[in-house]
């Protein structure tokens, strides 16, 4: 019988002691996620909507978590304050220009505040100090931009396809073009004609340069052009 009761008092305390060491562990663990156990300092700012924030969400500068979001209250109808609790060595890193924005973890994550960074050049914020912030963009919003840009998408190809389409019956000039072989013709025997002309012109023109009554005026002309080109050059050198 004393072997007995004896026995049950060790499990007990085995149990005792066991559910102690877990909820020590457990502080711990809560304690260093929440800044409890390092010295902090405190920040504020102001959102028209804070997009799902919640007080215990993290916050994170240059990509680290740096402290939690302390409280979150609403001042009037279109202001929601939201008090900050940051790590103390990191203060001298957040400059007065820095701004708050809220994002997420990953796709579907938690919502976490993030401290922009600042100028180099800028004092550091002091303990209390409101800083800027940038209004999120509720998905809602993003989702109904994007069905805008699918709708004129749609409308868009629709066009495209009704334009092959006429094309392709042979409808319009560049259907015409594309269809009508005799069209396509007469534009290629246009097409050398202007090639043709244009030859025909430059040959006149080398005529017109050797012949002696336009000499002089052709020469006159290839002067102003040298002497032009080289006070241009001189003008860039200086």
């Amino acid at each position: 019988m004393n072997t007995h009761s004896t026995k049950f008092k060790v499990r007990l305390g085995l149990f005792v002691a066991a559910g102690f060491i877990i909820f020590a562990i457990a502080i711990f663990l809560i304690g260093r996620q929440k800044n409890l156990f390092n010295p902090v300092f405190s920040l504020s700012t102001t959102f028209y909507n804070v997009s799902g924030l919640q007080v215990g969400n993290n916050i994170r500068f240059s990509g680290i978590n740096v402290g939690t979001v302390d409280n979150i209250r609403i001042i009037n109808d279109s202001t929601v304050i939201v008090n900050m609790v940051v790590q103390k060595d990191v203060q001298k890193f957040i400059k007065t220009d820095c701004m708050a924005a809220i994002g997420s973890e990953g796709i579907i994550g938690d919502r976490i505040l993030i401290i922009t960074q600042g100028s180099a050049e800028t004092k550091s914020v002091k303990s209390g100090q409101f800083i800027a912030s940038i209004e999120p963009v509720e998905t809602d919003a993003i989702i109904a931009s994007l069905g805008v840009t699918a709708q004129n998408a749609e409308v868009i190809s629709g066009q495209v396809i009704e334009i092959l389409y006429d094309i392709n019956q042979g409808k319009g000039t560049l259907g015409m073009l594309i269809q009508d072989s005799t069209m396509a013709e007469s534009l290629n025997k246009t097409m050398g004609n202007l090639q043709k002309s244009s030859k025909g012109l430059k040959e006149n023109m080398e005529a017109a340069k050797s012949n002696f009554l336009l000499k002089g005026y052709f020469k006159k002309k290839e002067r102003e052009a040298a002497k032009n080109k080289e006070e241009a050059a001189e003008a860039k050198k200086e």
